[in-house]
């Protein structure tokens, strides 16, 4: 054998017979986000992006994808994009629980698998403090004499479906339902509703002047430490509104372990645990193993309440 002929095999057995592969990440990274910019899960993935491009040397920002059909058209081009982590999706828990199950187009059977949850919104059901009742009991038993008014953002959030549930699991009925784009403290001081499924961050200006029923969230929220979570008084609702991180199925091992290292240095970061004592927010970082078990769970409940309000 030739020493030029032996020379090239050496060469490719190393690896060097061919161009090299660029390391991940090499060009733009984008981390979608499929609703308008300013709320918690848009100001979160700007820290992670900002964090990402410090932390790897090339240009990561945020995609607001926002549209009338949610966030499903937005995650569908994530998953019509190559899976090679230069297009990430940053998610609420309906694009894997729900997206799948109504068949939305790109989205069944789920391309997604998660690289970690970062963020659970904190929902709750509060009330106004001149009000009888005090526990999701109490409104229970008021309820059958006095049926209350409920106001949300929306019939089709899983926050509100848990609220429609638990009146089901209670033994209550709901007087009425009524979304709004607005639910703060003025919605309870003019007597709008009865009782409102919105964030605790909106409730901030007049925490002393409401009473707070239940945190419909995994853990209680910081600033209403003693504040029972839906799920310790219903035990079948154990369901949130949260947001996690989510590549295509097929996006290498290694660029998935990129991309959490620095997503998990931010969500844990002074400024991220800042923002979630701000706004009561739950900001942490649950691992991939971990969110596949979750979402399993939401779909599983998720299952529970549609069957439950016979939808």
């Amino acid at each position: 054998m030739s020493n030029l002929k032996s020379a090239m095999l050496a060469a490719t057995a190393l690896g060097l017979g061919g161009p090299a592969l660029a390391e991940y990440p090499d060009r733009p990274v984008s981390f979608v986000v499929p609703f308008p910019p300013g709320d918690l899960e848009d100001v979160l993935t700007r820290m992670i992006a900002e964090d990402f491009q410090s932390k790897y040397g090339v240009a990561a920002a945020v995609v607001n994808r926002p549209s009338e059909g949610g966030p499903f058209p937005g995650a569908a081009g994530v998953a019509a994009a190559p899976a090679d982590g230069y297009s990430i999706g940053s998610f609420v828990v309906d694009v894997p629980v729900v997206g799948p199950e109504i068949g939305v187009p790109g989205l069944n059977p789920n391309p997604f698998e998660p690289l970690g949850i970062f963020l659970t919104y904190p929902f709750v059901l509060a009330t106004g403090a001149d009000q009888p009742f005090s526990t999701m009991e109490e409104l229970a038993a008021h309820s059958q004499s006095n049926p209350q008014l409920l106001g949300h953002f929306g019939a089709f959030l899983l926050p509100t479906q848990a609220s429609f549930a638990a009146a089901n699991l209670l033994g209550f009925e709901w007087g009425g339902e009524a979304s709004s784009g607005a639910l703060d403290c003025n919605s309870l001081a003019s007597g709008d509703f009865d009782v409102i499924n919105t964030t605790i961050q909106l409730l901030l200006p007049c925490i002393d002047n409401v009473k707070i029923l239940a945190a419909i969230t995994e853990t209680p929220i910081s600033v209403v430490p003693d504040a029972p979570t839906l799920a310790s008084v219903v035990p079948e609702l154990n369901i949130s509104l949260w947001n996690g991180l989510f590549v295509h199925k097929d996006t290498p091992a290694d660029v998935r372990e990129k991309i959490i290292a620095s997503a998990q240095e931010t969500v844990t970061s002074a400024r991220a645990q800042e923002l979630a004592a701000q706004t009561g927010a739950i900001v942490y970082w649950m691992n991939a193993e971990d969110a596949k078990a979750r979402i399993a769970s939401d779909i599983a409940v998720s299952g529970v309440i549609e069957e439950m309000l016979g939808e």
